[in-house]
């Protein structure tokens, strides 16, 4: 129903109204009574082979909605009735900003992908909590952090440790977001020397507010080899818990769609299918590099269940969707998680 009726209907709009558009929706749906049971019974599967424990966390499956979904958590209780074993909300940042001029997020049909330079919009770090403070469900939320953009690099760490801080009692594990494309000069957020320091105060702060919460650093697919074993040592170093790979990347090479066509939506992050291989590499990269030293969460390109899987085999111990999510509708959820417990039987 969802690829052969809605998606033709909501792909006629712009991509930024049809995705608030169906933020109500499922609000609307949801808030009916009966009708949230029934979305659990569609879209859940129950299956103890699906838990995956990992950094004192127990995901009752392996299944995600990615950072940038969610972004003012307006939806994470209503996302459990539809499979996720988590979701994660975000990219918040200390202050509310509108991110970049619309329009800023454009579909890629020909290549099952979508690129966008949102900027971090956002509501602010306080408009989070305050709505996370009515959490409704047990599903395991994380919080994706990051930087206004006018912050100075002198500045870094407090926009950082703010949002930390402010988030810390709400939210179950936190992800260090410093490789979005769409916020200005991100140099300094990749140094590692900035990084072993960032993520080292943040764990010290774990220690002062007497909870243990696990942070996870989130990184682009452009990295070299060089660059993915520096990001091995800053984890080392800095004792952190896993890795998110990939966020969104600025390649725009062996693209279907027209360099016309790209000329014509501008500079922004790619995601989706054209990102699967090399989201699967950094992967494969890392656990072997590693000696999967630390669990990763894979993210890219997942548009079926045998992407889910392939990014598992890689070394992935938890997938997150979100491009597939809105080019392949709800049932892909159900699918990866089938998918994973056939493999394991």
């Amino acid at each position: 129903m969802y690829k052969f009726i809605l998606r033709p209907i909501f792909f006629l709009f712009d991509p930024e109204k049809v995705h608030h558009f169906v933020f109500k929706l499922i609000k609307f749906i949801n808030a009916i009574p009966g009708l949230g049971a029934i979305n659990r019974s569609l879209f859940t599967v129950n299956d103890k082979r699906l838990e995956r424990s990992l950094f004192g966390l127990t995901f009752k499956n392996p299944v995600g909605i990615a950072a940038g979904f969610d972004k003012n958590a307006v939806l994470y209780n209503e996302l459990e009735n539809y499979g996720f074993g988590f979701v994660e909300i975000g990219t918040v940042t200390p202050k509310p900003q509108a991110g970049n001029p619309t329009p800023r997020l454009f579909r890629l049909k020909e290549d099952q992908g979508l690129i966008n330079r949102m900027g971090f919009n956002n509501e602010g770090v306080d408009a989070a909590v305050e709505r996370l403070k009515k959490r409704k469900t047990k599903i395991i939320i994380g919080g994706n952090i990051g930087k206004n953009t006018k912050t100075t690099d002198g500045h870094l760490l407090e926009d950082y440790e703010y949002n930390y801080r402010k988030l810390h009692a709400y939210v179950d594990y936190f992800v260090i977001n410093v490789s979005c494309p769409n916020i200005g000069n991100i140099a300094k957020l990749n140094d590692k020397n900035f990084l072993i320091e960032l993520l080292s105060t943040l764990k010290a702060i774990n220690n002062e507010l007497g909870k243990d919460r696990p942070i996870l650093l989130k990184i682009g697919p452009d990295r070299t080899n060089e660059g993915l074993d520096e990001v091995i040592e800053v984890i080392a170093k800095s004792g952190i818990d896993g890795v998110i790979a990939t966020n969104t990347a600025t390649d725009r090479s062996n693209l279907k769609t027209t360099p016309e066509k790209l000329a014509e939506i501008g500079n922004g992050g790619l995601s989706g299918q054209p990102l699967k291989d090399r989201s699967t590499e950094v992967i494969r990269y890392l656990a072997k590099k590693s000696n999967k030293a630390f669990p990763i969460i894979g993210v890219g390109g997942i548009h079926s269940a045998e992407d889910a899987i392939e990014k598992i085999e890689a070394g992935a111990d938890l997938v997150q969707i979100y491009t597939g999510f809105i080019y392949e509708g709800p049932k892909l959820v159900k699918k990866i998680n089938q998918a994973i417990l056939k493999s394991t039987n």
